[in-house]
């Protein structure tokens, strides 16, 4: 493998956000382009903005070793237009060989498609892969942490950004492992009794009830809602009650689809039809539930399109579900034989994010930034604040899968010391696999598919 590939994949460097694809298996090409995802286009959402106001160079260093790798002659940073401050730090110390791209502030402007065809001019083959058109894709975080595992700097934080019911929201580096409970803790704690947590953005977050879930290399948000809100009423729906009210209460307007971004942008997607599929028996639906396999599952249809409060995303990915069961699955070439023309009025339906904003009833939370604190400074505060859990940091709880592939392999046993940056998980071989490292100082106490490390 190549000394970079190796270093990358023995960091355990990968997508910081999202399934978390290994990063070395994406620099393992040759392409053009090499595209840094900064747009951040989920409302609340603010790891993105700190990490290239104070990690530039570090980004811009992780930016031009992939570009080295894949042999890239063009580089881009997206970022939205409006973040001035950003823009000003990007642009001061921006290498010749990389550009910005200016977004308008939109939804989903951050999804990989509509950046590839902004940056580029070019649409990713339907069903397909950005380097197939030329072209590598990474978030803002892991092109830093590229340059750090370079650096021989393995992953052991994730940027993450704590909004919504909290006192004092946040955005700072977690340590791998630490509990959702200890990181709304050092925010204050939560402003309401009955409360979910969206793990990541409000659109495309999941919904969890558990403080106990350990914080791992693909959280970027851990947003706190009343669980009688619009948005955790949506995402705790069951698949039953999503197919039998869509069933009972789809017009058939279609305006799902006529502001769908991936049909705007020409995909074989269109989300009324998977919602007719509804209406029709399993022996005659192929048809309608076939448009549903191109979804990108960004819920802008759910959130913000459909008059009647349905849900045609989770309609198309339960659908997306029946296909596979069925032997159903269309190969990309199937997919791009259906694709047309981008639309014309595409530029006119990005829906802004300050309208969407309210439509989610977020608006409350929106006038405060949470911006970055040194994790270290929110202990201290924690320390002094009366009212409140204390976080000790006692032990971190570490899964060895974080990441699309087979997990690592444990390299430790109980009772061992470990310290901070220490591999504890080595990737499998011959595997899609990356490596695990202790965020902490400590005792190995427990070693399953999770490694438990204490303090004492």
């Amino acid at each position: 493998m190549d000394p970079l590939l190796q270093q990358v994949q023995r960091a355990g460097v990968i997508g910081a956000g999202g399934a978390g694809f290994p990063t070395y298996v994406k620099l393992d090409c040759q392409v053009e382009w090499v595209l840094a995802n900064g747009a951040e286009c989920e409302p609340l959402l603010y790891k993105d903005q700190a990490l290239m106001q104070l990690w530039a160079k570090e980004l811009y260093g992780g930016m031009l070793l992939a570009m080295k790798q894949v042999g890239a002659r063009r580089g881009v940073v997206g970022v939205k237009r409006k973040n001035a401050d950003t823009v000003a730090v990007l642009e001061s110390l921006k290498p010749g060989e990389i550009d910005l791209l200016l977004m308008e502030d939109v939804y989903p402007a951050g999804d990989e498609v509509e950046l590839v065809y902004e940056a580029t001019g070019l649409r990713i083959p339907a069903g397909g892969l950005p380097k197939e058109i030329g072209v590598l894709v990474n978030n803002i975080e892991s092109f830093i942490n590229v340059f750090r595992a370079a650096q021989g700097q393995p992953v052991v934080e994730t940027m993450v950004t704590v909004h919504g019911e909290v006192n004092r929201p946040y955005t700072t580096w977690l340590p791998v492992g630490m509990s959702y409970r200890e990181a709304l803790a050092l925010a204050g704690g939560v402003t309401c009794d009955e409360f979910v947590i969206v793990q990541g953005g409000p659109m495309m977050g999941s919904v969890t009830e558990d403080l106990d879930t350990a914080i791992t290399k693909v959280d970027s948000g851990l947003l706190v809602l009343r669980k009688d809100s619009r948005i955790a009423k949506i995402k705790q729906r069951s698949p039953e009650d999503v197919r039998r009210i869509g069933k009972a209460a789809c017009d058939q307007c279609s305006l799902c689809s006529s502001m769908c971004p991936r049909r705007l942008l020409g995909y074989p997607i269109q989300p009324h039809l998977a919602m007719r599929s509804l209406q029709v028996s399993l022996n005659d639906n192929t048809s309608f539930a076939l448009a549903a396999q191109a979804c990108s599952g960004c819920n802008l249809c759910t959130m913000w399109s459909c008059p009647e409060g349905l849900d045609p995303s989770r309609v198309c990915g339960l659908t997306k579900d029946v296909l596979r069961e069925n032997d159903l699955w269309q190969s990309p070439a199937q997919l791009q034989a259906q694709a047309v023309d981008v639309h014309p009025l595409r530029s006119y339906r990005g829906v802004p994010i300050k309208r969407l904003t309210q439509r989610l009833e977020l608006t409350q939370y929106a006038k405060t930034k949470a911006k970055f604190v040194a994790f270290e400074a929110l202990l201290q505060e924690n320390q002094q604040q009366d009212q409140q859990p204390k976080v000790g940091l006692e032990k971190v709880c570490i899964p060895l899968s974080q990441h699309i592939g087979a997990p690592a392999q444990a390299i430790v046993k109980v009772g061992e010391r470990v310290t901070r940056g220490q591999m504890i998980g080595e990737p499998k071989p011959e595997a899609l696999s990356v490596a695990v490292h202790a965020s902490m100082d400590g005792t190995v106490t427990e070693v399953g598919d999770v490694i438990v490390i204490s303090k004492k």
